[in-house]
């Protein structure tokens, strides 16, 4: 598979600069990162309204709010843990128990923050997210992913996450993409297992795929990019392989297996692994050495397909 000529950054601030040519409620709120998240495209276009609020993100979060309430769309941009954990109760109290529109970006999602260390990278992010009412947690694969992804959340009247990879990604989709947010994509069909994945995991689960299929084993490939609302129809179809791996860059406490989980429990209970990581603390290392150390390799996600193959039995 291919690297993306583009990074997610450049195309999420260009397609929102083009977006606010039209739409004049749309304004951004950067925690002093605009070279981080390439926003300087649209502090050019829209000087206006792009404001640096410094790093204080519990602050940006509560101008945003403010913002809202006099019929703005806020984009709020930081790294991940920032802008979820450091101003968990403004977003919880500020944003979504007032029931504002407010979109939140958070880079640089778990072991994608690499020398950033522990302090930046998330492992919980969504986990903490998904726990709030009426929120969308939304993680993007690859720019025109993003792209598409990014008029939906604009329109969407309810407060947005989004989990969004910094550089360049696998390129997975093409400009044919059409696809609506909290309805999975499947990949490729299969007959033996299901492999549920977002993210920088969906480019591993393909790899998997390929290689169960050079063992004879069938392998579906889904990609859950919106954790919340999850898509319950395609949980359910997943299940009828009878065995689902989910596969994340996240906690796999609260974070997309149990999302998946949530759902198979109730609807069509099947054995599940979940390849995520499995309740540590960050550290400093390249994606991956990382992914090594945390398990989340391609090697991984083949050896937890068999292992729930076999839990059929």
């Amino acid at each position: 598979m291919t690297t993306d000529e583009r990074e997610i950054r450049q195309a999420l601030a260009k397609a929102l600069t083009e977006l606010a040519d039209k739409d004049e409620r749309i304004v951004v709120l950067d925690a002093d990162l605009m070279s981080c998240h390439a926003t300087k495209c649209f502090k050019e276009a829209h000087p206006d309204r792009f404001f640096n609020v410094g790093i204080a993100e519990q602050n940006m979060i509560g101008v945003a709010a403010g913002m809202a309430t006099m019929g703005k769309i806020p984009f709020a941009y930081s790294f991940a843990p920032f802008a979820t954990r450091r101003c968990y109760d403004q977003i919880f109290i500020s944003v979504a128990y007032s029931g504002l529109n407010v979109k939140i970006i958070g880079s640089e999602p778990g072991v994608a923050a690499e020398a950033n260390g522990g302090t930046h990278m998330p492992f919980e992010d969504m986990a903490i997210m998904r726990a709030i009412p009426k929120m969308i947690c939304f993680e993007p694969t690859d720019a025109t992913m993003m792209e598409k992804a990014l008029p939906q959340i604009v329109d969407s009247k309810s407060a947005v996450y989004v989990r969004m990879f910094r550089k360049k990604a696998a390129k997975v989709y093409d400009e044919t993409l059409d696809f609506k947010l909290g309805k999975a994509i499947e990949l490729k069909e299969g007959k033996d297992v299901t492999l549920i994945a977002s993210g920088i995991m969906v480019e591993r689960a393909l790899d998997a795929a390929e290689l169960l299929a050079s063992e004879g084993i069938s392998a579906a490939v889904v990609n859950m990019h919106t954790w919340k609302p999850i898509d319950v129809e395609a949980v359910k179809k997943a299940a009828k392989t009878g065995a689902i791996v989910t596969c994340e860059n996240h906690n796999i406490y609260g974070g997309l297996g149990s999302a998946v989980a949530e759902v198979a429990s109730r609807e069509c209970p099947v054995p599940i692994q979940m390849v995520g990581i499995n309740d540590e603390f960050c550290q400093v290392g390249k994606n991956a050495y990382l992914s090594e150390v945390y398990h989340i390799t391609t090697a991984d996600i083949v050896a937890a397909a068999k292992k729930s193959i076999n839990m059929k039995k």
